[in-house]
């Protein structure tokens, strides 16, 4: 193929809208990178429950000249907030929503960190798209209706919120409109601002005071103090290829955890078929990968462990069995957006930005219309854990990008949502797509997920009807207890893959998800 015939790029989102800005902006003249932002801001847009400006950010960037760097946009804790004042307040643990559990929202300082790097097109650019749906108004979106009646009993009590989705009292359904004119000035202000309009201009002032007459200890000096940060990736040699993700506070470990026990390292024994009669060890290497992450993952600034470390050290000793069920188990709450793009110049970015639970923190701030994130839920209250929460600390992270490589060269560009499951879901994509399965078979191919656990209950694995007997047969055997639910669940994650060829792209977006991907 030419160089005049050959495609501009690709992008693959979760949002059909979302896509069609990324793809404009290739087909504007932009690179991978611009294609990222103008979806990443569309998404906040059409997604709300997945993803808001209220969020954080991680990326794995490849520039021309080969380079691959890691962004990571998550937002610490308020430097006022104390350990013992949340102890006082909540007893043993945080709760899952509400203002405690908001960070410095810190995906706004990541796009302009991705912007800076690469972009090729203005800033403002990016946003066009964004300020069109908020303010025109769009369908509604599956997911996103979906989530509003899952998520009623609370996120309605939020004024803010309930006026957005809930505007005659009831959810919005699939298809009606939403329009968020609130959203739309602020992301006006943002294009004509740039990133520092967020963190120290008007639309500061407006969300910071907004959140503090809640009770947050956020304060502008908080959002204009920290920022996004460079750092290199971690890594795996898996089946002639490299495999990388991102550091610790990322999960990204566990994805190389499960990669080096299917091959078989360490002095284990490799897993033969790992997807049919070998997924029983596989999900094992998942659930020990899950126990990793609860006792281990933190902030490696705070003392916690490296991602080698991480990769290394030895599960906690658990029974997959346990006891009873006294907190059961949890699912992976993955309302999150990932997204893949490349570009023909050797740009390449595998994009993950994130409210945590649907709806985040179920406040959305009505000065602004921004929903605000909940990823301080995942501090923990116990002052001996690696996770403990401090002030100026990131909490342990499920956002985790991915590349494949062979040598050099790259060979894939895969990004998914899916909570603490991330891991295992890029593990199944990839062994899917060793076996030869192209990425609309890959994301298209039933899944499976190891719930986490809590207290002394059973291991649990959530499974979808199709997967084989085998499979299922398998699982079982090794002493995990199965929920079956049905094919495309969206608790199973929405993921996205670009695959590199010699003369262009194949890209696939996930039917669990109302995405598409795009070829330019």
């Amino acid at each position: 193929m030419t160089e005049q015939t050959r495609p501009r790029g690709a992008i693959s989102t979760s949002h059909h809208l979302a896509t069609e800005a990324g793809a404009a902006a290739l087909a504007a003249g932009g690179n991978a990178i611009d294609a990222a932002l103008a979806a990443a801001a569309t998404l906040c847009v059409v997604y709300p429950n997945n993803v808001a400006l209220g969020g954080d950010l991680v990326a794995l960037v490849r520039n021309p000249a080969g380079e691959i760097r890691f962004l990571n946009g998550t937002g610490p804790a308020p430097s006022g907030q104390t350990l013992e004042a949340l102890r006082e307040k909540h007893g043993a643990a945080l709760p899952l929503r509400g203002i405690d559990t908001v960070t410095v929202p810190l995906g706004v300082c990541g796009w302009n960190s991705l912007h800076e790097y690469g972009a090729a097109l203005p800033w403002a650019a990016h946003f066009d798209a964004a300020i069109r749906h908020a303010e025109q108004g769009h369908p509604t979106a599956r997911s996103v209706a979906a989530a509003l009646v899952e998520d009623q009993d609370t996120l309605a009590q939020d004024p803010g919120a309930r006026a957005v989705f809930y505007p005659d009292g009831a959810p919005l359904a699939e298809g009606e409109p939403l329009v968020q004119p609130a959203l739309a000035e602020t992301l006006k202000r943002l294009a004509a601002g740039g990133s520092a309009e967020f963190y120290e201009g008007e639309t500061a002032d407006r969300w910071i005071a907004g959140l503090q007459r809640l009770g947050s200890r956020i304060t502008k000096q908080d959002a204009s103090e920290y920022a996004a940060y460079w750092g290199d990736p971690i890594e795996t040699a898996f089946a002639g290829l490299r495999v990388l993700t991102g550091p610790p506070n990322t999960s990204g470990f566990m994805l190389l955890r499960a990669l080096n026990a299917v091959a078989g390292g360490a002095g284990g024994t490799a897993i033969e078929d790992p997807l049919g009669a070998g997924a029983g060890a596989l999900s094992r290497a998942f659930y020990e990968a899950n126990l990793v992450r609860a006792a281990e993952l933190g902030d490696p600034r705070f003392g916690a462990l490296s991602g080698e470390e991480l990769v290394a050290v030895a599960a906690p000793a658990r029974p997959i069995r346990g006891g009873e069920a006294i907190d059961g188990a949890v699912k992976a709450s993955g309302d999150t957006v990932g997204l893949s793009a490349v570009s023909s110049d050797g740009w390449a970015i595998s994009l993950i930005n994130s409210v945590y639970w649907g709806f985040g923190a179920h406040i959305l701030e009505p000065e602004t219309g921004i929903v605000f994130q909940n990823r301080g839920t995942s501090f923990s209250l116990d002052p001996a854990s690696p996770n403990a929460f401090a002030p100026r600390k990131r909490p342990s992270h499920t956002l985790m990008p991915v590349m494949v490589l062979r040598g050099d060269e790259l060979v894939c560009v895969p990004a998914t949502m899916g909570g603490s499951a991330q891991p295992q879901i890029h593990a199944q994509l990839l062994l899917r797509q060793l076996r030869g399965a192209t990425p609309h078979e890959a994301t298209h191919a039933p899944r499976w997920m190891v719930d986490e656990v809590r207290g002394d209950g059973p291991a649990r694995v959530t499974a979808e009807a199709d997967l084989p007997p085998e499979t299922i047969a398998s699982i079982r055997a090794t002493g995990f207890e199965i929920e079956t639910v049905p094919p495309y669940t969206e608790d199973l994650g929405h993921s996205n893959v670009i695959r590199i060829d010699p003369d262009g792209y194949a890209a696939a977006s996930d039917p669990r998800s109302d995405g598409s991907a795009m070829v330019v």
